[in-house]
């Protein structure tokens, strides 16, 4: 098709959706809360005191750790509900509540999980008929109060959270609908209320058969002032008050080229919150995968409201006039589905990346080419231009890693083929990209073309596996291809059979060097209500997408990655990206923010919008370079070239209809800065792949907010105009045109920062104002920290494998350090299976630096030695350097630079694997 009908094609998707094709979004194709009928009414739901009361009388001790309670709504006296408290490990406690006799099963998120969480013991106290008291794990404690009911948690003897403390718990019960035959008669007149039964929305009509079956509570962060997470909007780290504009709205959409700053509703959907102050990090996460709004609002706790016993618990005592603590009260509403809540306590930031990913799963350590440079647009024609740009890239020395094809290599919008007049020879393409390791990715959307010839669809219609209409028949709606199918990923057997169509045998011209980009998979629907499914359509199991909706695109990407890992035999480690995700996405697939634009405050918001990912789990993200839509000049270009080097997910991507950006293409010396930054990326690929291995086993994302490191410095708790790589590097984006000059504030008590370009040193807990070029972006290596680099150019990461290692050492003030190590083959799961690894520990203290291993079951075959040592803040020219390795001694040379107090050590010579000392006399 031509680049003409392409035009015209988006022309009329932007036609049909009333969206101007030079405006950023119409906020009219997509719903506010009050739009929302569920949303409506549980916002204005206020009660003075909660008619939901705890039958204490009623526990029941399930098994240790697991407790069961009668909960009543006494203005609806005959509805009972079920309220379970399950203790957990790792200072977490889970909370469900769900109807006792429902007319109709209601739905419980599957799929997100990594299994049953394991319970702890929990000890009782207090059990006075108004109130229980439950301990557990080594700091964790709640308390169920009974009339109204109400929960509070504390950690470490602090109170951290509430619930129902505000009594908007409101749980709306599956009911028939008033004046029908099967109606029960309840005379309660709100349930006719407009949108109760039906709902419209422009020419949209949702028919809800069952009726209303929202769920509302408020959780309070007590003493805390801020909050973070409930990814993906495009808005600020800390969550701003949404006191006078919408809640913030978790419901998978595609947006086309989201507005900033706002709390609409992006691809993805998180409902995990995180609060942090200097005494403490909490968590809450609502597993539910329908439709949420979140309203954020932060105000003062009066201590006199609550009984006696809390004000000990504070760990900011109130001032004696006011009697007040600050809190962030927070209104949770879901469409359907039941409460089921998980409360992390704590009460450190790594203890809760912990506990969130023993809860989802963390971050798997992907392939090290995937945390290398990618190179995309939409689209590389042909097989020509796919090789001319390799040729550019090679032209002028730029490492790259993966070249992407959008949905214009295959045979008119038809997944699993190819083009064969612009392709004709894939598999040839796919070798001779490998020649120099590197990989392609292809894309590959949810939606099927409806077409008999297209043998995917063809099977798929005659085995019934399309998603269903609420009459039973196929649904069919209109994306790329035009008239459209969605196969139904919620059942086993669709889901198995999708994942087989990613074989070699089953995708004719792939390769094992191929890898697979999931687009459009909210799912994207254009003439569906707010461009995506009905609400009323149904899932396998008879649930409908108002239950299931956030789940869709994770269920895509899942049946991918089982797909590419089955076509290995389970050898090699997959690659997908993803654009929807719900929690426990990360575990399958990256994700990235989606159809950015070439503005500077798309690059400023880049940087909270992928802490709120790391947070919340996803630590394999990125923002697309230089913005997806329009045409960046060429300072922005460099600009986001040099703060995406520093974070997960490096791509350059950009629209069909924008000029040509590869990097070679604004002349030579912003070729030069290009470069300069993407080989950046390279030299520290060993950091950030010890990162990623780091992610795997304990839940810290690469990418962090300050306070991650610096949990008491309060100066950060809302910064999000810098981050932080590891505890090794701090970094700062430049984010507007024609800075010269920036403000940074570096955190910590008495550490050390040091300049990564010219080793100047900056003190913690000082602001300090940098004079900046466009050669380099502000970073900055922690004193205290060894961070290991690769300094020789490489076309592309896997040709460096074996390549020496040099290491940073960065002195504290201690003249201390310390750093990690961690080599495999880079692509295989032989560093599971086999223990084909090498991981480890670099201390430099009392002038000597050590090497010991962190693994003593793996190894890894390697000739990867230590070709050069740089020490910053070392205070004097030493006489001598020894290197002890077994049996071998050897003094390599050095040189000291007094002015910048940076001690050089070449070519010391231990092999990577090896233990061995240094010695500085």
């Amino acid at each position: 098709m031509s680049r003409f009908f392409h035009l015209l094609n988006l022309i009329f998707i932007l036609y049909i959706l009333n969206i101007p094709p030079s405006e950023n979004v119409d906020r009219n194709n997509f719903k506010t809360c009050e739009q929302s009928a569920f949303c409506r009414r549980q916002r204005k739901y206020k009660p003075d005191i909660s008619p939901y009361e705890v039958d204490l009388r009623s526990m029941k001790t399930i098994q240790s750790g697991h407790l069961q309670f009668i909960l009543h709504n006494t203005l609806k006296s005959p509805i009972k509900f079920q309220l379970d408290i399950f203790t957990l490990e790792h200072n977490s406690l889970r909370v469900k509540i769900n109807e006792r006799n429902p007319i109709r099963k209601r739905y419980e998120v599957e799929h997100a999980l990594v299994g049953e969480p394991k319970l702890v013991d929990v000890k009782l106290t207090n059990l006075d008929g108004k109130q229980v008291e439950g301990s557990f794990g080594k700091s964790a404690k709640f308390l169920l109060n009974a009339k109204p009911f109400r929960l509070d948690l504390f950690t470490n003897g602090i109170f951290v959270m509430s619930v129902n403390s505000k009594n908007m718990f409101n749980f709306e019960h599956y009911r028939t609908k008033p004046g029908t035959n099967e109606s029960t008669g309840e005379n309660n007149t709100e349930d006719n209320e407009d949108g109760m039964w039906e709902e419209t929305f422009k020419t949209h009509q949702d028919s809800k058969p069952y009726g209303p079956s929202s769920i509302g509570v408020d959780v309070n962060f007590l003493n805390f002032e801020n909050v973070y997470g409930i990814p993906e909007h495009a808005d600020a780290f800390s969550l701003r008050s949404t006191h006078d504009t919408d809640p913030y709205r978790l419901f998978n959409l595609d947006i086309f080229e989201y507005d900033i700053q706002n709390p609409m509703a992006l691809y993805g959907s998180v409902p995990y919150m995180l609060a942090h102050n200097e005494h403490a990090t909490v968590g809450f996460f609502w597993l539910n995968a329908a439709e949420g709004w979140i309203d954020v609002n932060n105000d003062k706790l009066t201590v006199q409201g609550f009984f006696s016993t809390i004000a000990s618990f504070f760990s900011t005592k109130p001032t004696a006039d006011k009697n007040e603590v600050p809190q962030v009260s927070t209104h949770w509403m879901f469409e359907s589905g039941i409460f089921d809540g998980f409360f992390f306590l704590g009460p450190t930031p790594r203890d809760i990346f912990k506990q969130y990913s023993v809860i989802t799963g963390s971050v798997p350590l992907p392939p090290l080419w995937a945390i290398a440079y990618h190179q995309c647009r939409w689209n590389y024609n042909d097989e020509d231009d796919v090789r001319s740009v390799l040729n550019g890239f090679e032209k002028n020395v730029i490492p790259l890693d993966v070249i992407w094809l959008d949905i214009e290599h295959t045979h008119g919008k038809r997944y699993f083929t190819w083009d064969t007049q612009k392709f004709p020879n894939p598999e040839k393409l796919q070798d001779d990209i490998a020649r120099y390791g590197r990989k392609l990715v292809t894309i590959s959307d949810p939606h099927i073309k409806k077409d008999d010839a297209y043998q995917v669809y063809a099977d798929a219609k005659a085995l019934g596996y399309f998603v269903k209409t609420k009459d039973g028949a196929d649904y069919e709606g209109s994306c790329w291809p035009g008239a459209s199918m969605w196969l139904d990923y919620f059942n086993p057997d669709i889901f198995q059979w999708y994942s087989q169509r990613y074989s070699l045998e089953n995708y004719k011209g792939s390769t094992g060097n191929l890898f697979i980009w999931n687009d459009m998979n909210e799912p994207s629907v254009f003439n569906g209500p707010e461009v995506t499914f009905p609400k009323d359509i149904i899932h396998y199991g008879g649930w409908e997408d108002r239950d299931v909706h956030n789940l869709y695109g994770m269920l895509q990407h899942m049946s991918t990655f089982q797909g590419l890992f089955n076509r290995s035999n389970g050898h090699i480690r997959p690659f997908i990206l993803t654009r929807s995700f719900f929690a426990g996405s990360q575990r399958t697939a990256a994700v990235w923010t989606g159809d950015n634009a070439a503005q500077w405050s798309y690059l400023k918001i880049a940087t909270p919008m992928l802490l709120s990912l790391s947070v919340t789990g996803f630590g394999f993200s990125g923002a697309d370079v230089g913005g997806f839509f329009s045409n960046p000049d060429a300072k922005l270009l460099v600009r986001w070239y040099q703060a995406a080097a520093f974070q997960p997910f490096y791509r350059e991507h950009a629209h069909i209809d924008t000029a040509r950006r590869e990097p070679w293409l604004f002349g030579p010396d912003n070729t030069r800065l290009i470069r300069k930054a993407i080989e950046q990326r390279y030299n520290y690929l060993p950091y950030w792949y010890t990162l990623f291995y780091k992610q795997e086993k304990q839940g810290i994302p690469p990418m962090l907010p300050l306070w991650a490191n610096f949990p008491k410095d309060k100066n950060v708790f809302k910064t999000e105009d810098l981050f932080m790589v590891g505890n090794g590097l701090l970094v700062c984006p430049i984010t507007e045109a024609d800075t010269n000059q920036v403000s940074i504030y570096f955190p910590g008590e008495n550490t050390i920062w040091y300049d990564t370009r010219t080793l100047i040193q900056y003190n913690g807990s000082e602001t300090v104002l940098i004079n900046v070029d466009m050669e380099s972006i502000p970073v900055f290596q922690q004193g205290g920290v060894i961070i290991p680099k690769r300094l020789r150019r490489r076309r592309s990461s896997m040709l460096a494998l074996h390549d020496p290692i040099t290491l940073v050492v960065a002195l504290d003030r201690n003249h201390e350090a310390k750093g990690e190590l961690y080599m495999d083959d880079g692509y295989t799961y032989d560093y599971k299976h086999k223990r084909q690894m090498i991981y480890r520990r670099f201390i430099f203290r009392n002038n000597e630096l050590h090497s010991k291993t962190l693994d003593f079951t793996g190894k890894f075959e390697t000739d990867a030695w230590i070709e050069r040592i740089l020490i910053f803040g070392y205070p004097k020219n030493p006489k001598k350097v020894i290197i002890n390795s077994g049996d071998k001694q050897a003094i390599p040379l050095h040189h000291y630079h007094a002015e910048s107090q940076m001690l050089t050590i070449r070519r010391p010579g231990p092999l990577v694997a090896s233990d061995w000392t240094l010695t500085i006399t």
